[in-house]
């Protein structure tokens, strides 16, 4: 098998060591993948911080331009690129094709927000003192950007890393998750086509243990971080003088109110409990359930658990396929019987084949339970009745995260009050919590992380302002 290079400075490169990419279904190698040397790291950084100005003084249009290119080659080669996805992360082909086309959309987004990035001006004569004056304020790149992307949608998610500080004129490192290199490494192939200066871009797929040489760099003023949560904060803690955004996990919350589609609700949560395996930050794990509806509810929802299609991920027909790793699948397993241990029932699922956890449903599950406390990054969901709104939204800010939540209803007053009083970073009427749309701001609040993706607000997050004031203007 071909080894794959990694991408230094806008051109491909190889180190002495090599990384093995295997299927997680059937554990067969889809790749193999080069490692950069430590030497060749320290090349990747020097240039980045070299071309830094360079990229800074790029014209829009040049910018634009590139970002465009990648959206296009993405969709004339999307087929390519969502087996490669599912060959690497396991998900199956249907949800590896949807994140080709959010991928797409991305670069899109981008490059239209690129063409829009432009300064304001300010009259400053609300004073005597200030007469003739006006400000001219821009905003500038803080300086290179460390992206660090995880496994569980290393196409879509490394997009929203390297998108955004190609826009505003920022150089980007890109160090993709050991598991999902082969998509990242793919951006940059697309990026090499383009006319963006050497050292725009890197793509370094160093192991895990190699990372606190990019973290600690003073050269990489800002890093973005999606991931564990765990790691995230030991990165903020590691360097308190950079600017650290971090997109952590989750235990998304769901809520269904008397008002509400119930057929809807229980297909929906459903299908997005158990959509990427569970290895989502945003999929459904908690399910709150007015007691008014909830032995309505609950044979619904159990039965839209059971109708989804398992199994090979390479099967048009799956909408679940395996986690990414049997000890991942393992762990999930493991935090069931916890729970089943301490009293909870099992309405569906919860038996393991391999990488393969099947979609489960629990209730009756004890608050101090994992499954409930933690985010289990598996195709899990609690289900829990409650009386009444003021419960519902309790129980949903308890958790230690918060990240998003979905809330149907129907009242308009029960969604502002919903927008008001539950403390994650966005809430989702009328749906599940994992609804995103690329282009919007995400992220979360308390364990959840800290500042917001989506590309005009990820663009303003590597970015500071730089005011110039004109003087004597006959205003």
């Amino acid at each position: 098998m071909n080894v794959t290079p990694f991408w230094l400075a806008g051109r491909p490169a190889t180190g002495d060591e090599e990384l093995t990419v295997t299927h997680p279904y059937d554990g067969r190698v889809v790749g193999t993948v080069s490692v950069p040397t430590p030497a060749q790291v320290e090349q990747a950084l020097a240039a980045a911080d070299a071309v830094r100005k360079e990229a800074a003084a790029l014209p829009l249009h040049v910018r634009a331009e590139a970002l465009a290119h990648v959206s296009r080659r993405l969709a004339e080669r999307s087929d390519e690129v969502a087996r490669l996805i599912t060959g690497e992360n396991g998900k199956p082909l249907m949800w590896a094709r949807t994140e080709v086309n959010r991928a797409i959309a991305t670069f899109r987004f981008a490059a239209e927000e690129t063409r829009r990035w432009s300064a304001t001006t300010q009259r400053l004569d609300t004073e005597p003192a200030a007469n003739g004056r006006m400000a001219y304020v821009t905003r500038v790149p803080k300086g290179p950007v460390l992206g660090i992307s995880p496994f569980n949608f290393p196409l879509n998610l490394t997009a929203h890393k390297i998108a955004p500080a190609i826009a505003v004129g920022a150089p980007i490192v890109v160090k993709p998750a050991p598991a999902t290199p082969l998509s990242a490494l793919l951006l940059g192939e697309l990026l090499a086509e383009t006319d963006l200066p050497d050292g725009m871009f890197s793509v370094l797929p160093v192991p895990n243990d190699r990372a606190p040489a990019l973290t600690e760099d003073p050269r990489l003023p800002i890093v973005s971080f999606t991931g564990s949560v765990p790691v995230g904060w030991s990165i903020r803690d590691q360097v308190p003088r950079k600017h650290v955004t971090l997109e952590l996990g989750g235990n998304g919350a769901a809520v269904v109110l008397p008002d509400s589609d119930l057929d809807w609700a229980a297909a929906r949560i459903g299908l997005f409990s158990n959509y990427q395996a569970g290895q989502s930050c945003i999929a459904v794990q908690r399910v709150y359930v007015d007691r008014a509806v909830h032995d309505a509810f609950l044979p619904k929802l159990v039965e839209s658990v059971n109708g989804l299609v398992t199994g090979d991920p390479w099967d048009d027909k799956t909408q679940v396929g395996p986690l990414v790793s049997d000890e991942a699948a393992q762990r999930v397993q493991a935090w069931v019987d916890e729970a089943v241990a301490a009293g909870a029932s099992v309405l569906a699922g919860g038996t393991r084949e391999g990488a393969a956890y099947a979609p489960t449903v629990l209730a009756n599950v004890p608050a101090d339970a994992k499954v409930i406390r933690e985010e289990v990054f598996g195709p899990v969901l609690v289900v829990q009745a409650v009386d009444g709104i003021d419960e519902a939204f309790r129980l949903v800010n308890e958790s230690k995260f918060g990240l998003q939540a979905g809330v149907f209803t129907r009242d308009l007053d029960v969604a502002f009050r919903a927008h008001r009083e539950l403390e994650v970073g966005g809430v989702v009427i009328g749906d599940v919590p994992s609804y995103r749309a690329d282009q919007m701001p995400y992220g979360g609040v308390k364990d959840s992380g800290v500042g917001r993706e989506g590309l005009r607000s990820a663009m303003a997050d590597y970015t500071e302002e730089k005011v110039m004031v004109l003087t004597g203007l006959p205003l």
